[in-house]
């Protein structure tokens, strides 16, 4: 491998480090929650995956691939929320093709970020839901947090999906609760937990 690649990966690795350090900007306007673009972009990522799987002949691996590059661009221009968008956008698109320039495998993530922009193929429409996905699941939990403006948002934001898939998985973030997947209150185990084990032969 050529000396100069390393050297572009390195650099690379150092940038990729700023998303975590890049704020999500529309929780400013919410009034509260944290999140980073890296946090948003790897949930993204997941969710991405997820809708795939839903969807029949839907490249999966591209999928993934564009949701953790989509937001990539913002270690160089920042995140603007839709009230910053609305009186102008910053140069992520030009900003992009400079980190595409800089790296061995710029044609691949320039290719995938422009058509996930265009949102002509399925893959593309599923990034973007799953963009708006991952944004419903923090207005959810910051709901359940006692933010009163945070389901409102969801529900707008519900309203932007496009897929299938997309919609029936939104459905579901809007109705469930954030907690459900680890706390159930009928489980005895969070009122007496060793009872529990002496039942289930596990008490030590």
């Amino acid at each position: 491998m050529r000396k100069k690649d390393l050297a572009a990966i390195t650099n690379f690795i150092y940038e990729a480090g700023i998303l975590s350090k890049t704020p999500r900007s529309g929780l400013w306007y919410l009034g509260s929650g944290e999140q980073s673009v890296a946090e948003h972009s790897l949930r993204c990522a997941y969710i991405g995956y997820a809708l795939a799987y839903l969807t029949s002949g839907a490249d999966r691996e591209k999928v993934v691939m564009m949701c953790l590059f989509h937001d990539f661009a913002e270690a160089r221009t920042s995140d603007l929320n839709h009230m910053h968008q609305k009186y102008g956008r910053l140069a992520e698109a030009r900003a992009m093709d400079d980190i595409a320039k800089s790296v061995p495998f710029g044609k691949t993530i320039r290719a995938l970020y422009r058509e996930r922009d265009e949102r002509k193929t399925v893959e593309a429409k599923i990034a973007k839901d799953a963009d708006q996905l991952e944004w419903i699941a923090t207005m959810r939990e910051e709901e359940i947090k006692g933010n009163t403006k945070a389901l409102m948002w969801a529900k707008l934001t519900y309203k932007r999906l496009k897929t299938k898939a997309g919609k029936d998985v939104g459905k579901y973030l809007l109705t469930t609760h954030p907690d459900d997947w680890w706390f159930d209150a009928k489980d005895q185990w969070w009122v007496n937990p060793h009872a529990v084990k002496k039942k289930d032969g596990k008490n030590t």
